[in-house]
């Protein structure tokens, strides 16, 4: 009899899994509102033609993409910048400049499944549209800061490597790299440190250009000094400018960025970004063919995060430890007669917004405190034959406390605090 599989580079959430996805989200939508972005959800299939405008060749050559029975071309997104312009072309009168908006949902490439990269993932996509400042870019960029450090994270973990895209544009055009090149010669900048020299040289050529032209070019340590200086000194001024280092090689692989690039990079490990984003100031009027209005937005995925996360904690005890629990509280029948007494109870506590379980059929007196561990209660409510007298038991301290069942509520709350 065949069996059946997930398909490759698509993934199965236990509830561990889960777990650690959700505190990712909750995490990325506090610390997005903290900064007052609103949440937005764009659709999962978009006509293809949204991404052959201006995501670019690479992303292009990855989509899911099929036909519908009524002979429409869609794709599976896989990236959310293309909706949210199409979204703010579509009705860029309705709403106050600048406008900030985050969202948190699925993408899907067609690519090859590897360390942090599969063919389906949960991205956190965060924009601000209608502000062409340096304040706009800042500002995405201490949120993603922020949210490295909200995961535990510090200098010696990560850093954000900065760039421009206009230091190329002035570089091809003293070059007299053409348009039509000059995506690949982007690209080819791109892989500049996954590359060997050879390799580089050769897949420079045909933009006319030579591996030493580039070399010297990226040496200029002042070279981006002038362009980034608005960025840095905003970062700094909140005390995150440590986290920043220039670095010519950002160029970021999707077509469509105009200004300032920026990645954030592991400096322990051996993970790919961990997010990235930039400035696309055409990309809305490329889509809706109207209006101009400047962008700015980063990404952040969930498995190269969550990988991150992981290998930060010292141990599974740790890691648990900075995930929701299952329950807070667990009621434990202590004499079946009681059930109802415990049923009642735990209703109660439901009902005032405490996470209760209890077990649902007739279970050993030790082996619920067992079962309460696993759901990761910090509080027992043990109902037995003294009832209407319960005891509530702090069970990281093992300490007993005897109350009367309208004061459970109470002392429940007051050993969760």
């Amino acid at each position: 009899m065949a069996t059946f599989q997930t398909i490759r580079g698509f993934r199965d959430f236990y509830p561990d899994d889960c777990a650690l996805r959700n505190y990712l989200f909750d995490t990325w939508r506090d610390l997005a509102m903290r900064y007052g972005f609103a949440e937005y959800e764009a659709s999962p299939l978009e006509p293809t033609d949204l991404y052959r405008r201006k995501s670019g060749d690479e992303v292009v050559e990855q989509l899911f993409q099929f036909q519908t029975r009524g002979g429409e071309d869609v794709s599976l997104r896989p990236e959310v910048t293309p909706s949210v312009a199409r979204m703010i072309g579509a009705k860029m009168r309705d709403f106050p400049r600048p406008v900030k908006w985050f969202e948190i949902g699925q993408c899907f490439r067609y690519e090859k499944p590897q360390k942090g990269r599969g063919r389906e993932f949960y991205q956190w996509n965060v924009d601000i549209l209608g502000e062409e400042s340096p304040g706009a870019d800042a500002e995405v960029i201490a949120l993603a800061i922020d949210c490295m450090k909200a995961f535990g994270l510090g200098p010696d973990d990560f850093s954000v490597r900065i760039s421009d895209r206009r230091i190329w544009d002035g570089f091809a055009v003293e070059k007299g790299i053409g348009a039509e090149e000059f995506e690949g010669f982007l690209r080819i900048i791109d892989k500049w440190e996954k590359l060997p020299e050879e390799k580089l040289a050769a897949m420079l050529k045909p933009s006319g250009v030579s591996y030493r032209e580039v070399v010297d070019f990226m040496a200029d340590p002042s070279l981006l000094d002038a362009v980034l200086e608005p960025v840095s000194a905003s970062l700094a001024a909140r005390g995150l400018g440590g986290f920043l280092k220039q670095d010519p090689t950002i160029v970021r692989g999707l077509a469509y960025y105009t200004g300032v690039v920026f990645e954030i990079f592991d400096l322990r490990g051996d993970l790919r970004a961990i997010a990235g984003g930039g400035r696309y100031d055409s990309l809305v009027k490329l889509i809706d063919g109207k209006s101009e209005m400047p962008a700015v937005g980063f990404a952040m995925g969930d498995m190269v995060i969550g990988l991150l996360i992981e290998q930060a904690a010292a141990s599974a005890a740790q890691l648990k430890d900075a995930l929701p629990a299952q329950a807070d509280a667990y009621v434990v029948v202590g004499d079946e007669p009681q059930r109802p007494d415990a049923l009642r109870l735990v209703q109660e506590l439901r009902e005032a917004g405490v996470r209760t379980d209890m077990p649902l059929s007739a279970v050993k007196f030790g082996k619920q405190f067992g079962m309460a561990e696993a759901r990761g209660a910090r509080v027992a409510v043990i109902v037995g034959r003294d009832f209407p007298v319960v005891k509530v038991r702090n069970l990281a301290a093992r300490d007993d406390l005897e109350v009367d069942v309208t004061d459970v509520l109470d002392a429940v709350v007051t050993a969760l605090c």
